[in-house]
């Protein structure tokens, strides 16, 4: 009776946490930007992506590797910058099994980086890097635009990247950027400034 009455609390502790991310992760926006914690929103999307992290048949987990420094709340429409994280951490996921599928990853410690810091010239800044297959230097310039993907045919839409651009750039006023190298894996830095954050 102890062990079922135990199991009931952990299936219900974990529900309360996955009921509190999907809350977080898909706060409605308002007109006005609002004072939001990023680290709240990174760590609500991974707990939605927590069953894509596990291993599978296919492949073993994928660890994450959290630096988080120290940022201030950053005014902010919360609920797209949760759609970019989403977004950016779906695609290093995709990337390592893709690397795994293809067997062209040496290292069989699959890895997720995310780092977070405020910059000298006052940005706040995420980057979020896989130790996948990397991007060709072709085609990294194309990765913004709407309908490119470099997923196989029936595996992406090519839009997640785009909508991601636009709600840094065109939303916040900050800069979505990648670094990639063939074989070492890819890189996402999303830079929000803090300062002009606040319109």
């Amino acid at each position: 009776m102890f062990k079922i009455l135990e199991s009931l609390k952990i299936v219900s502790e974990r529900i309360e946490k996955i009921s509190t991310s999907l809350r977080n992760f898909s706060r409605s926006d308002s007109d006005l930007k609002m004072p939001a914690d990023l680290h709240e929103g990174l760590d609500s999307t991974l707990m939605i992506l927590q069953h894509r992290l596990k291993g599978n048949s296919d492949r073993p987990s994928i660890e994450v590797i959290i630096n988080y420094g120290e940022l201030p709340e950053i005014n902010c429409y919360i609920g797209q910058m949760n759609q970019v994280f989403m977004n950016i951490l779906a695609n290093a996921i995709d990337a390592l099994d893709e690397a795994i599928a293809q067997e062209k990853i040496s290292d069989s410690i699959l890895q997720i980086q995310i780092t977070t810091e405020v910059d000298t010239e006052q940005w706040a800044v995420i980057s979020i890097a896989d130790n996948g297959m990397g991007i060709p230097e072709s085609i990294q310039q194309r990765l913004f635009e709407p309908l490119f993907t470099t997923k196989p045919v029936g595996k992406g839409t090519g839009l997640g990247l785009s909508i991601a651009h636009q709600i840094v750039v065109q939303k916040h006023n900050g800069e979505l950027l990648v670094n990639s190298q063939l074989g070492k894996g890819t890189e996402f830095i999303i830079k929000i400034p803090i300062m002009s954050a606040t319109g």
